[in-house]
């Protein structure tokens, strides 16, 4: 009984602490400005479906997209022994799916256990990746102690978990035969079965206690996971789905116009149109053109600050990173992040996304050559956040460099990007 209480102490507090953190979450994307993303639900929810959760981007890198593919179905499929840890904790029973299940119990269980050895060796893998032969977009400047300790941390605890969870299987088959009347038998798992020598030997009380603590350690090992995912980068596990549902669907490369411009240069094309009759609204009298800080930047993009999980994809991808240009299309996505998490907290308002997190020699080295939207595997658009942070830096500072100020006088006064009147333009045909 004493166990059960704690038990359900536990899961309330686990959802209590993660309950507030999503709300946070939400409260914090709710700060950004309002567009409307409705539409075309049948496409979105196809998209949803190939991107999100069938994984097609993952893929195009065939090694690291086979590997995440499998700790992603495992996690997926082992919930579904979890759930019957939950049950048998809030009960105090002891496999509550057998007598379900039946014969087919065993093949049930062993699935799983061949999941979690997958999920391992997948882990493994990752980890070799960044720690040992170090993939140099895991070891870029923005990714510091505390993003690469992030993964390795999320790595580490996920193959201590699947450990447990074969320990805890390989100590309860040993107790089914050394104590019938008090343990369900239920066959030989196929992967701890190969465990079972180790724990074989033990006494009675000793097993038991293993048993237990792996049992503990497992579950609250996954509550605690939980409360640790939306602190961290994992938070894509839960908001990879609706970021994708909301992706842009506009033709790629095309940028939005601001309708607070467009009303302007409509009233001034109407030569009929009396300005001072014209309905104004008190609150886009407060609003800037493009992005200064977070709160200037839709709800969505906030949405795809939270769904980063700095696997590098765009920046890797990105040609103006290539070339050693000072812009990094995660850096943008991470800078946005922590920038919201500062500013949903009320810390230092003196601050703002543009010029204390990211420069604008990193804004003006962007090509808009989308790259980077497009190799993300869950539809993160860096580059509507570069935009609006140019369109402010342009209509409301008047900054931009010298080269594009040229290009826009000549525009301005020629019709072309070049420095002599249109009138001129075929002279090239008369030289030589």
């Amino acid at each position: 009984m004493i166990s059960i209480i704690v038990f359900i102490l536990l899961v309330i507090t686990t959802a209590f602490v993660f309950g507030r953190r999503v709300m946070q979450v939400r409260k914090n994307i709710l700060l950004g400005r309002d567009i409307d993303r409705s539409d075309q639900k049948s496409e979105r929810l196809k998209l949803m479906t190939l991107v999100a959760i069938g994984q097609s981007k993952m893929v195009r890198r065939p090694i690291a997209g086979l590997m995440h593919i499998l700790i992603y179905v495992g996690f997926v499929i082992i919930n579904i022994e979890i759930l019957e840890i939950l049950i048998d904790g809030l009960t105090g029973s002891h496999r509550v799916f057998l007598p379900l299940l039946g014969g087919s119990y065993t093949a049930f269980i062993s699935s799983f256990e061949i999941l979690a050895v997958l999920v391992i060796l997948s882990c493994v893998v990752f980890l070799a990746r960044r720690n040992i032969i170090r993939l140099k977009r895991f070891w870029s400047a923005e990714m510091t102690s505390w993003p690469r300790s992030d993964a390795n941390i999320i790595l580490v605890v996920e193959i201590l978990l699947m450990v447990a969870f074969l320990s805890m299987d390989a100590a309860d088959q040993v107790l089914q035969t050394s104590m019938p009347n008090d343990y369900h038998h239920t066959g030989s798992f196929f992967v701890s079965a190969f465990l079972v020598p180790f724990f074989e030997g033990m006494s009675a009380s000793s097993l038991m206690a293993t048993e237990r603590f792996m049992w503990w350690f497992h579950i609250v090992g996954i509550l605690a996971f939980l409360n640790y995912v939306p602190y961290s980068k994992h938070f894509h596990i839960f908001l990879a789905f609706p970021n994708v549902f909301y992706s842009n669907l506009s033709a790629k490369g095309q940028m939005d116009n601001l309708s607070r411009v467009t009303d302007e240069v409509k009233l001034m094309m109407d030569p009929n149109a009396d300005p001072y009759a014209a309905p104004v609204d008190a609150n886009a009298t407060n609003d800037r053109f493009g992005a200064k800080d977070v709160a200037d930047l839709s709800w969505k993009q906030l949405m795809d600050a939270y769904t980063c999980t700095e696997c590098g994809r765009c920046t890797s991808n990105c040609p103006a990173n290539q070339t050693g240009k000072l812009l990094s299309p995660r850096k943008i996505m991470m800078d946005t992040r922590d920038r919201l998490e500062e500013f949903g907290k009320g810390l230092n308002p003196e601050k703002s996304l543009l010029s204390n997190y990211i420069t604008e020699e990193e804004l003006w080295a962007c090509t808009t050559c989308n790259a980077c939207t497009e190799s993300c595997p869950v539809n993160i658009d860096p580059l509507s956040i570069i935009l609006d942070m140019r369109r402010y830096l342009v209509m409301e500072e008047s900054k931009m460099p010298s080269e594009l100020m040229t290009m826009s006088s000549n525009i301005e006064n020629n019709g072309a990007p070049w420095q002599f009147a249109a009138a001129d333009r075929a002279n090239w045909r008369n030289e030589g």
